[in-house]
């Protein structure tokens, strides 16, 4: 065979294949092989014997619609949502809670290995949750118009069509009532719902945010543009009907966009922001304020963190994409400074104000891109005896990361939420001295494919 030719692939588009899932891909779905091609099947679970119908063939894979169950797996579990299935967001539902944790630190270890080229690397078994539903503590609900009535929810997996939900199985169940009853107000009043097509209407998203610990509770009403026909005394009843709502906020996104929130926003009730507490520290969180969805592993998250950075009080720490401070707080009490550094202004502005709120005095933060500031700081002689870093899922840039190895902290302490650029990253740091002793997956989203890690990375010799 010339070099040419291509292999055709050994199945096409509307046959169905059995198959049997051996592993999850990277946004949940299930991992087969037919005939040395990978499947992937949204829904399998690893042991299933499925019956599938190919959708999509590629050079190298297929993807394939589940169409019967032949053989369930020993962790099959039939999900407690009914809309599991057609909502997407928590792709996991169909396996066992157990199961989860063990799948999501293979998941941890194959990236490490595969990407980061690394070997020897103890990886600990996920720490999950006692009660993993109802954790999240903030939600953002697509507004659409269908057959006469408001409507909202999530959008399926892969487009904008809104999948309806009357209850959020992972969400605070004041979240559920928050959409429940600016889902009825919006369509008692008669409100404009957005239509994403003509990129005409008012009403575009509800977004809810609860204190865990507190009980304060927020309601973002996010709108096409400045007008909103009738939104305070939408809010006044949407305070009167739900206690724990503090703040009923009127947020402006002119712009046609898949982002959330637009750059205005205005207090239509109540107060602008609410508090809630990670520990014994207390902070505020305004519409836009960046802060852990799940407040209860956040704990177990940052106490690991706290125990791979080994603080003893005579250190120098940089937090590097600090958001509002949280990390940077925690890490202030037991060390004698922290820089931290953070691009978002806003979250900047916060970190200062968390700081001032619960008397930490020894931190300082610096707005800017890590890419540009960390160079800058090691060129001026600035050194940390620990950095801590906790980048966004593409992880970090290069100059971040050769900005690290020149300062030469005896210690590294990565935080990530993406197994693949964590393992890229710490690769990229085995070649610049930095050996990776252990890394510590943290549930954070459960029924969910997405997993949080901490990694204790230190510089060799030390």
């Amino acid at each position: 065979m010339s070099m040419q030719e291509t292999v055709k692939p050994p199945v096409r588009p509307g046959q169905e294949i059995e198959v049997t899932v051996h592993g999850l891909g990277s946004s949940g779905e299930g991992v087969a092989r037919y005939e040395g091609l990978t499947i992937f099947v949204p829904g399998g679970a690893p042991g299933d014997r499925l019956l599938a119908r190919v959708q999509e063939v590629k050079r190298n894979y297929a993807r394939a619609a589940l169409v019967q169950v032949l053989e369930p797996s020993p962790d099959r579990v039939t999900p407690v949502c009914p809309v599991a299935g057609e909502c997407g967001g928590c792709p996991l539902q169909h396996i066992a809670y157990e199961a989860q944790l063990r799948l999501k630190r293979q998941q941890v270890v194959d990236a490490l290995e595969r990407l980061g080229k690394l070997s020897g690397v103890t990886v600990h078994p996920t720490l999950g949750m006692a009660e993993p539903w109802e954790y999240r503590n903030k939600a953002q609900f697509p507004v659409g118009w269908r057959a006469g009535r408001v409507i909202a929810g999530f959008f399926a997996p892969g487009t904008h069509r809104i999948v309806d939900i009357e209850r959020c199985a992972i969400q605070h169940p004041v979240a559920n009532r928050i959409l429940a009853a600016v889902k009825e107000l919006a369509g008692r009043y008669g409100v404009p719902i957005y239509d994403e097509g003509t990129h005409t209407g008012v009403l575009r998203h509800v977004l809810a945010r609860v204190g865990r610990r507190t009980g304060e509770a927020m309601a973002v009403l996010v709108t096409n543009g400045p007008e909103f026909p009738h939104g305070r005394t939408i809010a006044r009843e949407l305070m009167a009907r739900i206690p724990e709502l503090v703040s009923v906020v009127q947020n402006i996104n002119p712009v046609r966009t898949n982002v959330v929130l637009g750059r205005e926003s205005r207090v239509l009730a109540g107060r602008d922001s609410i508090t809630d507490s990670i520990g014994d520290l207390e902070f505020s969180i305004s519409p836009v304020s960046f802060f852990q969805v799940n407040p209860a592993q956040t704990e177990v998250l940052y106490g690991k963190a706290l125990e791979y950075a080994g603080l003893t009080g005579s250190e120098t720490v940089i937090d590097l994409y600090c958001g509002i401070g949280t990390i940077s707080l925690f890490l202030a009490r037991q060390c004698r400074e922290v820089i931290g550094i953070e691009w978002v202004e806003e979250a900047v502005e916060d970190a200062w104000e968390n700081a001032a709120r619960n008397g930490i005095r020894n931190v300082r933060f610096i707005a800017g891109d890590a890419a540009v500031e960390m160079p800058r700081l090691a060129a001026e002689g600035v050194r940390a005896d620990v950095v801590v870093l906790d980048p966004p899922r593409k992880g970090c840039e290069e100059p971040v990361l050769q900005a690290i190895a020149q300062m030469a902290p005896r210690r590294v302490v990565y935080v990530s939420c993406n197994a693949a650029s964590l393992a890229r990253d710490l690769g990229r740091l085995a070649g610049m001295g930095y050996r990776t002793v252990e890394v510590q997956p943290v549930d954070m989203f459960p029924h969910t494919a997405h997993v949080e890690c901490v990694a204790r990375v230190e510089r060799e010799g030390t």
